[in-house]
């Protein structure tokens, strides 16, 4: 018998969890009576067997997202009755082998859960980040109850959390499109800019309604569309269509659409990074596509080499998997490089060669400290080398969240998306339609940042000494951190050429490795959670970005203000210290 695959949908409570749990545990005993399956655990449980295929959950062996029945046919019978009219799971397929029943989901504590979202794992608001705010309501509640006054929070590029200020001519933009019965006082005129109160009425002009409460086209204001497209043509040389541009919440819907867009199966692959920004391995388990890891080269400061790229698609490629994309992203997130003009040739030539869509997160483009290197944007370098739309296929993603603007909580971010023909734009509009559309203050925002005031403008000289005063002292930031961390024994950390973060590789003893295993964490976690109860400083743990097998690394942010720095340095150094006579060999 063979069921399509159908709908899936979640009621919870559907079914009581003793129902579920008596026909889970008769599907347990079955393993017991099955040669085959006793020997498939078997190896599963000595390591024999590709754990990013094999899965075990409560006791279930699954291949794929499909757990394994025995061969008994009422349980069979059940089961498969079961799975072909719940609401929660949809239809499934029965397989010969093994009778096989292709499920997409795994039983949890009494639910049935979707196996993609069991998959997917965002380590910057993680196990260490849920801890730290326990301690931060424990300090609340009885102050000097820990070794710290404060959590301090360096896991994630949220720049305004922890005090950068925003740029004031975007903030009296945003307030006077928000509230513009206030541009006709005379007051206004005294307490805004006269550029800023021209801006606010050329956007209010553009706005349906001219309210920001309003819904604007799917794809974002129209004027808005046209104001960023300039922007892009005047940073790269090479036009801009206003229609190739869509607004979006912050640049990660924009990257779950493209995933949702692009992943059919299991069988799709998307090359990324190790180590990579977690959104994108997230992404791609939520919606069921298979992860192909390229690793970028520690030893020459996290480069990325063709050859690598070369090597995981030939074997992907021998693995069943269809290649669908590249993501690269410039500057890196955690590591901090900026690629040089001739390597981001070689991966252009390399998605023209395999056929492959270039997703290029570029949200830190204006965050590069070091003078040699300079950000290149992968539009302007693929149309540089001669190619146009009908020769690649590129997704380009800025955000409001970043850069030296840090307005995260704004959501705001677009993606431009050039080289599909009518067909697919027609998908993608249709994608971006279901969510009607973004926030129109984010939109705003993205237009600002992509058009910020000019010489001879009223407030150019207040706004670019905010904008060269937050990237002068980022600069300084992550050398200082830089600088401290490669002071630290058993400690080594590239330069962070670009971006927000800092990403050392810690050698740990082996007695820091075998505590971490008998607490049944990551050594890098384990790493983490004692910094974090010693010092109240939180980190990502490498372990969840990827890293090479056998290496440790934690992902740290520049943001902590300036005058914080040097009491950053000293608790970090204080406690690494104890930390390595604790567990020195």
């Amino acid at each position: 018998m063979l069921f399509r695959a159908g709908k899936v949908r979640w009621k919870p409570n559907y079914l009581p969890s003793p129902k579920i749990a008596n026909w889970v545990e008769e599907i347990k005993a079955g393993y017991i009576d099955e040669p085959e399956l006793k020997i498939l655990m078997q190896r599963f449980s000595s390591g024999e067997l590709n754990t990013t295929k094999y899965t075990l959950c409560n006791g279930l062996l699954f291949y794929k997202g499909r757990i394994y029945l025995g061969s008994k046919m009422p349980i069979k019978l059940r089961v498969l009755q079961h799975l072909h009219s719940s609401p929660i799971a949809g239809h499934s397929g029965c397989h010969k082998t093994l009778q096989r029943i292709k499920a997409d989901f795994y039983w949890v504590g009494g639910f049935f859960l979707l196996l993609q979202v069991l998959k997917c794992e965002y380590a910057v608001r993680g196990e260490i980040v849920t801890r730290a705010q326990r301690l931060q309501l424990e300090l609340q509640a009885k102050p000097g109850s820990h070794p710290f006054e404060e959590i301090l929070y360096c896991n994630i590029g949220n720049p305004q959390s922890l005090g950068q200020q925003p740029i004031t001519f975007f903030r009296e933009v945003l307030a006077l499109c928000d509230h513009p019965a206030i541009l006709d006082r005379s007051e206004t005129q005294g307490l805004f800019s006269a550029d800023a109160i021209e801006r606010a009425w050329q956007i209010l002009d553009q706005i349906p309604g001219r309210a920001t409460g309003a819904y604007s086209h799917s794809q974002g204001v129209k004027g808005l569309r046209d104001t960023i497209a300039a922007g892009i043509a005047a940073r790269d040389g090479f036009p801009s269509d206003p229609n190739d541009i869509f607004l979006t919440d912050g640049a990660s819907p924009a990257v779950h659409m493209m995933m949702q867009l692009l992943i059919r199966s299991e069988e799709d692959g998307i090359l990324c990074p190790i180590p990579q920004y977690p959104l994108y391995s997230a992404s791609i388990a939520l919606h069921g596509g298979t992860l192909v890891p390229y690793y970028l080269d520690e030893a020459t400061g996290w480069g990325l080499e063709v050859s690598e790229l070369k090597k995981q698609l030939e074997a992907a490629h021998s693995n069943g998997i269809t290649v669908r994309a590249l993501v690269v992203i410039n500057p890196g997130n955690p590591t901090g490089q900026v690629l040089a003009e001739d390597n981001q040739q070689e991966i252009v030539e390399v998605c023209k060669k395999e056929g492959l869509v270039l997703l290029a997160d570029e949200v830190y483009q204006e965050n590069v400290y070091v003078p040699d290197k300079k950000f290149h944007s992968f539009k302007k370098i693929s149309r540089s080398m001669g190619y146009g739309e009908e020769d690649i296929s590129l997704v380009s993603f800025q955000s409001v969240s970043k850069g030296y603007y840090g307005e995260c909580g704004k959501r705001g971010g677009y993606m431009e998306v050039t080289g599909f023909n009518a067909e697919v734009r027609e998908q993608i509009y249709k994608v971006a339609s279901v969510n009607l559309c973004s926030n129109i203050s984010g939109q705003i925002l993205a237009s600002l940042v992509m058009n910020p005031p000019k010489v001879g403008d009223e407030s150019y000289e207040s706004y670019s000494a905010e904008r060269d005063g937050i990237l002068s002292s980022l600069a300084k930031r992550a050398k200082t951190l830089e600088d401290a961390f490669n002071s630290l024994e058993g400690i080594t950390c590239n330069k962070t050429e670009g971006a927000m973060y800092l990403f050392p590789r810690i050698h740990l003893p082996q007695k820091a490795i075998e505590a971490a295993e008998d607490a049944k964490t990551a050594p890098d976690a384990f790493y983490a959670c004692r910094l974090l109860d010693a010092t109240g400083i939180v980190v990502v743990p490498g372990s969840g970005f990827g890293q090479a097998p056998g290496t440790w690394h934690f992902r740290c942010t520049i943001l902590p203000p300036e005058d914080k720095i040097p009491a950053v340095v000293s608790r970090l150094t204080e406690f690494h210290k104890g930390f390595m006579a604790e567990f020195r060999d």
